[in-house]
């Protein structure tokens, strides 16, 4: 899932973030107001945490804010203002559950994963024919069966079924998985590709996962799944399972 995190200290957003991650979510710290808001409106994220006291904007500004652009993305106000009206106040502006400092990390962990399973329309469960993704336990079954996949092969595999349709380029991967700087010179992304098809059995030119020739990587929707496999993707595929497969071999690339 993605996570914002609205915090100006910086220690506390770097515990955070560390936590968060662990639990697989991708974590984006903002230490000011309104590079929060900015950050909620490009991203629109699964869950935000903010912290009332920033810089620039103050929190509760940055709630309302953030309530007129998304009125049902769950958002978790963690700040040490002690006052009942400030409580009060920010559920009147739209927060969703109000934390206390100092706090627990497995109870702010446990209000995450609260507050993600009652979200409104929210993409829990991504399905791709056989396929499903449950985005807050972190498994993927297919057929039925468990399919044992690290996080950053989970990630990977969540990131393409959040674009179905769409094909997502290994630039957009790098960032998006590995947060790597796009002018570095790695085969990251089509080694994973490669243990994502071994475990997923899904050999090139893929059914569920397919490579689009000088572009990047597509999980097709349900009507391209009925469809012929095309010529382009399949050769390409092909190719780029056969180098990934020799660089997988060679480099031992694993979390």
């Amino acid at each position: 899932m993605r996570l914002l995190v609205a915090e100006d200290d910086q220690s506390l957003a770097m515990f955070l973030q560390r936590g968060l991650e662990a639990d697989g979510h991708r974590v984006r710290w903002e230490g000011s107001g309104s590079a929060a808001l900015a950050a909620y409106r490009d991203e629109f994220p699964d869950l935000t945490i903010l912290d009332l006291g920033l810089p620039i904007m103050d929190g509760e500004q940055v709630l309302s804010q953030m309530r007129v652009a998304d009125s049902q993305s769950p958002i978790l106000v963690l700040t040490g203002r002690q006052e009942m009206e400030t409580r009060i106040r920010c559920l009147d502006l739209g927060a969703d559950d109000f934390l206390l400092k100092p706090f627990s990390l497995h109870e702010l962990r446990a209000r995450c994963r609260a507050l993600l399973r009652r979200k409104r329309e929210a993409k829990l469960l991504l399905r791709a024919a056989d396929l499903e993704l449950d985005r807050l336990d972190r498994t993927a079954r297919r057929n039925g069966e468990l399919v044992a996949l690290t996080n950053k092969e989970f990630a990977l595999m969540e990131h393409l079924m959040l674009r179905r349709g769409q094909c997502v380029s290994r630039v957009e991967l790098l960032d998006a998985v590995w947060n790597m700087e796009p002018a570095l010179t790695t085969n990251i992304v089509d080694v994973y590709v490669n243990y994502l098809r071994r475990k997923l059995k899904d050999a090139p030119p893929g059914f569920l996962l397919r490579t689009v020739r000088g572009q990047g990587y597509v999980v097709p929707s349900e009507a391209e799944l009925a469809l012929p496999l095309p010529a382009t993707v399949s050769s390409a595929a092909v190719i780029a399972d056969r180098d990934a497969q020799r660089s997988s071999q060679a480099i031992p690339v694993r979390p």
